[in-house]
């Protein structure tokens, strides 16, 4: 027999119980906001890659898809791991001993092509003079060159190929130009010395810029600029050598180039204004930042890629870069990026390949359409003011076109609890009604359209269902407009 004080406590508890139900929802929801009259500049495209569309030896032809995206800069690095023998010293210039004055001891055919179908497409290149990674026992082309001038000579060739015609070459004016590439990761990238690459880098740069003023030299790729004990960030000995040696010896450096693999998207923003603290401070001003490679690293273990690695924990790793977290990862530091210190950034990479944006076969990774929605977030290029509740892992970026007829919101939530966002959106800049389409990347879909609505306009507002890994564009048009 119970007691009219249990029975009390008993219903006691299932009522918090109900209320604890009713109001879960509302506690995993964070509130954020869009100001339409509100611009904050523009809204940048980073969405770089390395590595162009034509895989296989033209098997695969991604032309379509990178032209889709729009890709600002295209870096050339590891083309030779899936495509043809191009692009690397190596392949153009087979044999060393010859002379480098001479048009006809260069193989440029395989590179025309590689180059090319990038040129098609729209897209900048970031030409990276050197070898490719070489994680084989035996290093066959990472060596240190045994004649550094005549090294040099063979890059200025190159260049005068792809920029001036020489050897019935082109006027594709390649803007950058990077010597080697990663020269700290060794052996794999680099069996010399700092002090072999430091003169390797002044005397190619010297007689670059000597034929060439105009285009913009840099490296080196650096795998790992240094390390943060708290908020303070110590630069790698190679890195503080690196630039002493080019202000002492007056060595032109118009970029730095350094690589970021993490399992944290904040870290990039993070480390673009120590790289850009450190360049200040050695009194390089003026030279660019440029983030060439960079990628999510799930549980930030190299581990899976290893040897011992092998096999389905790999093919774990590697499903879940290429997956929703990856995709969530990805948006979330293109958004986090806007307000960072860099210049260029070049996503590794945009082929098929285990990092790439496609699998093997060409088919689109879920990467691929947070790519692609961030595309779509450049429609309306011009940067607003977003504001209202935070949260550590939900990123926000919102622009509007130049008309003033169209508004979007790119919304990433990468590894937060909360799983639904409060969007309100004021202030839009047209009467009438607004036709509010919204469209997820997550595990069930590829950037589909699942929900779209009308209001009355001035200050609308939609509830975003966004469960981590998941990214969710939100476009706002005026009702009757045409849509994608």
């Amino acid at each position: 027999m119970r007691t009219p004080a249990a029975v009390l406590a008993r219903t006691g508890a299932l009522s918090l119980i109900f209320v604890w139900l009713c109001v879960a929802p509302t506690l995993l929801a964070v509130e954020l906001s869009v100001d339409c009259s509100r611009t904050n500049g523009i809204i940048r495209p980073l969405h770089g890659v390395n590595l162009g569309p034509l895989c296989y030896r033209g098997m695969v032809d991604l032309s379509a898809y990178h032209r889709e995206l729009g890709v600002p800069f295209t870096r050339l690095h590891d083309v030779v791991w899936v495509n043809a023998e191009a692009v690397d010293i190596h392949t153009i210039f087979p044999d060393f001993r010859n002379d480098a004055a001479r048009a006809d001891n260069y193989d440029f055919r395989q590179t025309d092509d590689y180059v090319q179908s990038i040129v098609s497409v729209g897209s900048q290149i970031v030409y990276r003079l050197g070898e490719s990674i070489e994680h084989s026992a035996r290093k066959y082309h990472v060596h240190p060159p045994s004649d550094p001038e005549k090294w040099a000579a063979i890059c200025v060739g190159i260049i005068r190929h792809y920029n001036d015609g020489w050897a019935d070459g082109f006027h594709h004016r390649i803007k950058y130009w990077e010597i080697w590439n990663e020269p700290d990761v060794r052996p794999a990238m680099w069996t010399g010395t700092d002090e072999q690459y430091f003169r390797l880098y002044e005397i190619t740069a010297k007689a670059i810029k000597a034929r060439f003023p105009e285009v913009k030299i840099g490296g080196p790729g650096l795998g790992h600029s240094g390390d943060f004990a708290g908020d303070r960030f110590t630069p790698t000995a190679f890195l503080t050598n690196f630039l002493a040696h080019c202000r002492q010896s007056g060595t032109p450096l118009d970029f730095y180039s350094w690589h970021r693999y993490t399992k944290n998207p904040a870290d990039f923003a993070r480390w673009a204004h120590a790289v850009r603290r450190v360049l200040d401070d050695s009194g390089f001003l003026q030279t660019e930042s440029h983030l060439n490679e960079w990628n999510y690293l799930p549980n930030g273990d190299w581990g899976p890629l290893t040897k011992d690695g092998a096999g389905v924990r790999r093919e774990n790793w590697f499903a879940e870069l290429s997956g929703p977290a990856g995709a969530a990862f990805s948006a979330w530091t293109l958004i986090s990026l806007q307000e960072a210190p860099v210049d260029v950034v070049n996503y590794y990479t945009g082929e098929i390949q285990g990092f790439g944006l496609f699998n093997f076969h060409g088919v689109p990774n879920k990467s691929f359409y947070a790519f692609k929605a961030f595309k779509w977030l450049l429609d309306t290029p011009i940067r607003l003011t977003t504001g209202g509740e935070t949260s550590n892992h939900i990123a926000i970026c919102a622009g509007t076109n130049r008309e003033r007829s169209a508004a979007a919101v790119l919304l990433s939530n990468f590894n937060s609890a909360d799983d639904k966002v409060l969007l309100t959106v004021r202030h839009v800049p047209w009467a009438g009604l607004v036709l509010c389409q919204t469209y997820v990347v997550d595990a069930a879909h590829n950037l589909t359209k699942v929900r779209e609505t009308t209001s009355p306009g001035g200050d609308c507002s939609v509830t975003v269902e966004l469960k981590a890994p998941s990214i969710a564009l939100v476009k706002l048009l005026k009702a009757g407009a045409e849509t994608k």
